[in-house]
């Protein structure tokens, strides 16, 4: 399979091919008004503006190009005054040229920079869709609405994950956060998320689904690596099943935040006795080590999964983002407008940007 990258190089759009108007303007105004105010007054070098300007929104050829043409206005303004081969009107025009090379090769150390970044989201993304995909509307009885947003900038993923599929009668969902930030984070969202997809379908009871994804996270951690965080990866997780015919949810929580379950305008954390240890600590184990808590999950009710990157945000008086309260006082009860309403409020909470990854899932078993 061959991966087309997007095209490199910045192109003008529309918008930017109308501002090339203001510096060939200012060149014009600028040779006018030097050859109203006479030879006494040098305003030549007032057109190092015009580069300057173009610099701003063109491309480095295009701000050389223009840097040419207000050279080329300096030496004709010096033989409109006959002064050429002056020793002021040549350092002039020196300066010139040199204040246009330092433009361009400005720009062009800003492209470069900007086309490197334009990639990494490009990469981001497919990376995204490849690891994170959309979550359909419905499941079998249940209807889903998903939002992810990443700490890190310019990024598009991170460490958090999640995923739902269908076996047989029921419908399997895990969120999760990985240890840490960055690729190794990535890497072992992905290894997980592999092995959910790749498991759950084949129905296996919850307890000996969990136990594989533990142990996958573990044996994986144990492989030797250069990776100075290598041997240190876990991930909080909570693996639920939500039987097709049975107004019930099986939860598995594995040093993860409860989900909350929305009935009117009551909120009830699903707080597991005994959590256990999160995916990947401790040793191998097997489906022995693990018991499935059941609580009621009839039609109607909605049911919200999230990381601690949501109940963690802070905002600028270094409050928590109060999750349970906006959910109460919301009383929100479809999934796809309660995601897009908690996601917006939580971004205002933390002043645009969060310190850590979040994802939320919202579920809703239709009447």
């Amino acid at each position: 399979m061959r991966i087309q990258f997007p095209p490199a190089g910045p192109r003008l759009s529309g918008g930017r091919r109308a501002l090339l108007a203001a510096p060939l303007g200012l060149i014009a105004v600028i040779m006018v008004a030097d050859l109203a105010t006479g030879p006494d007054i040098h305003l030549g070098p007032l057109l190092v503006v015009a580069p300057a300007l173009t610099a701003t929104f063109g491309s480095a050829r295009l701000t050389a190009a223009i840097g040419v043409v207000a050279v080329t206005a300096q030496i004709i303004l010096g033989v409109l005054f006959g002064r050429t081969s002056t020793a002021d009107h040549q350092t002039q025009t020196a300066a010139l040229f040199l204040a246009t090379a330092f433009l361009v090769a400005f720009r062009a150390v800003h492209e470069r920079h900007e086309q490197a970044l334009d990639r990494a989201r490009w990469v981001a993304d497919v990376a995204q869709k490849v690891l994170f995909k959309p979550l359909p509307a419905q499941i079998g009885p249940l209807e889903l609405a998903s939002a992810y947003v990443a700490a890190e900038a310019e990024a598009q993923i991170g460490g958090d994950l999640y995923a739902a599929v269908r076996a047989k009668d029921a419908t399997r969902v895990m969120i999760g956060d990985c240890r840490g930030k960055g690729f190794t984070a990535v890497g072992d969202a992905a290894l997980l998320l592999g092995a959910f997809r790749a498991a759950a379908h084949r129905f296996p009871p919850l307890p000996r689904l969990v136990a594989h994804l533990h142990n996958t996270v573990y044996w994986e951690s144990q492989e030797p690596a250069d990776d100075l965080a290598a041997g240190e990866g876990f991930v909080t997780a909570a693996v639920l099943e939500i039987p097709d015919g049975l107004p019930r949810v099986h939860v598995i929580d594995c040093g993860h935040p409860p989900p909350l379950l929305v009935r009117g305008g009551e909120v009830v954390p699903l707080e597991v006795p005994d959590p256990y240890l999160p995916l990947g600590l401790g040793t191998a184990t097997t489906e022995a080590d693990y018991v499935a808590e059941t609580f009621d999950f009839p039609d109607g009710d909605l049911l919200l999964l999230y990381t601690d990157g949501v109940i963690e945000a802070r905002d600028a008086h270094g409050a928590f983002y109060p999750l349970t309260e906006r959910l109460a006082s919301w009383g929100e009860r479809d999934p796809r407008r309660l995601v897009r309403r908690l996601h917006e409020d939580l971004l205002a909470h933390a002043g645009g940007s969060l310190g850590d990854d979040a994802a939320l899932i919202a579920i809703r078993r239709k009447p």
